[in-house]
């Protein structure tokens, strides 16, 4: 297989680590080990049983008591229905393989995520994107558009909701109308859902996971792809998971894993159930994070309204914004990175050629480098 590189992590392994004040991720407050296993009623006892891992091969599936924790998660489902991955890249990857053949045609949501739609390049696919339109309210999808570029040998639909990097949630309405268009073609629907959790800000501890249902909830040939790494803030245990009732997929991605990963890695399978065991703490937690951020960044656009777009996110932790300069985003971003250490994610890494970036609005530090672009922006000549 031949694949370009993955824009967004070339990027980002240029600046992430040497830029002291981010501004870009997608991921939420990370946790450390000490502080999730302070989660549990016994944390000394928690953390000698971590101590007592064995690091010898994890099951192939998936930790029974991990797979089943993960299934508690959707409406009517099991272990039988749950993969356990290596990140959520690992389940794109493994899922557009074993599911797409060379000239199958496949409909993504763009922009995107590169992997969503570069892996079923990769494989020899036909490729058509239901492109997000900017309106003076945000970003909106028109389903007249997705119908019309359905074909008759449409293979998936492969959606990302919340999306990165534009943080629009597809409604419940939405979501079941794009099941039905699928379901009576025939049609595969692969969901990116790794911001599942963060859909409604306000919601409460105990309903805010089911604020929109999961593709693999509404249709039999739904994939629903989640991930700790992003709503959970723990991106270091690169646990992911796929969770579909169409269990030969599920199979043939078990048997595909075998040439990826093998297993996940048994400590980070520990750590992973007693994440999941604290989901509404953990999810309520970032949920306010991104909440306070939010209403920083609505102020930030208020004072700046004639420099920015401000598409103000439906859900998730980031948002796609438009600055009206004239000239290339990467190298605004490069600017800035280099002259105030802020980094911004360029939409030029989603092969986007207007002057967007995304923002990030899951860290507890957004503020202090929110006001230090700010600083940046008064002293810098942008014309």
């Amino acid at each position: 297989m031949r694949i370009p590189d993955f824009e967004l992590e070339v990027f980002f392994g240029k600046h992430e680590f040497s830029a002291p004040h981010l501004l870009a991720q997608s991921d939420c407050e990370a946790l450390s080990i000490a502080e999730l296993l302070a989660l549990e009623p016994d944390p000394a006892g928690a953390r000698e049983a971590f101590l007592q891992t064995r690091l010898g091969y994890a099951e192939n599936d998936g930790k029974p008591e991990l797979r089943q924790a993960i299934a508690r998660l959707y409406r009517n489902a099991d272990n039988d229905r749950v993969l356990v991955q290596t990140g959520a890249q690992e389940g794109i990857f493994s899922c557009l393989n074993v599911l797409l053949e060379k000239g199958d045609h496949v409909i993504c949501m763009f922009p995107a995520y590169q992997s969503l739609y570069e892996v079923a390049r990769a494989v020899g696919c036909e490729l058509s994107f239901w492109r997000f339109r900017q309106t003076g309210q945000g970003w909106a999808l028109d389903f007249d558009a997705l119908e019309s570029l359905l074909r008759p040998h449409t293979r998936a639909i492969v959606v990302n909701t919340p999306h990165n990097p534009t943080g629009y949630a597809l409604s419940d309405a939405e979501l079941r109308a794009l099941c039905a268009l699928a379901a009576g073609r025939g049609i595969h629907v692969i969901a990116d859902e790794v911001y599942k959790g963060l859909e409604d800000p306000d919601g409460s501890d105990e309903n805010a996971w089911h604020a929109r249902p999961a593709i693999c909830e509404l249709y039999e040939r739904g994939v629903s792809i989640g991930v700790l790494s992003k709503a959970y803030g723990l991106p270091g245990l690169r646990i992911g998971w796929a969770v579909s009732r169409d269990r030969g997929l599920l199979t043939a991605m078990s048997r595909f894993k075998n040439y990826l990963s093998i297993c996940c890695a048994a400590p980070s399978e520990e750590l992973a159930l007693v994440a999941l065991c604290h989901a509404p703490a953990i999810l309520a937690r970032n949920r306010g994070i991104v909440r306070a951020n939010l209403a920083l960044a609505d102020a930030f656009f208020a004072r700046h309204a004639g420099l920015f777009t401000h598409n103000r996110p439906l859900a998730g932790p980031i948002g796609f914004h438009k600055i009206h300069i004239d000239g290339p985003m990467e190298g605004f971003c490069e600017r800035l990175a280099r002259e105030a250490g802020v980094l911004l994610l360029p939409g030029s890494v989603y092969g986007m050629d207007e002057p967007y970036f995304r923002m990030g609005y899951g860290r507890r530090n957004f503020g202090e480098n929110l006001a230090r672009f700010e600083s940046w922006l008064a002293e810098a000549k942008l014309d």
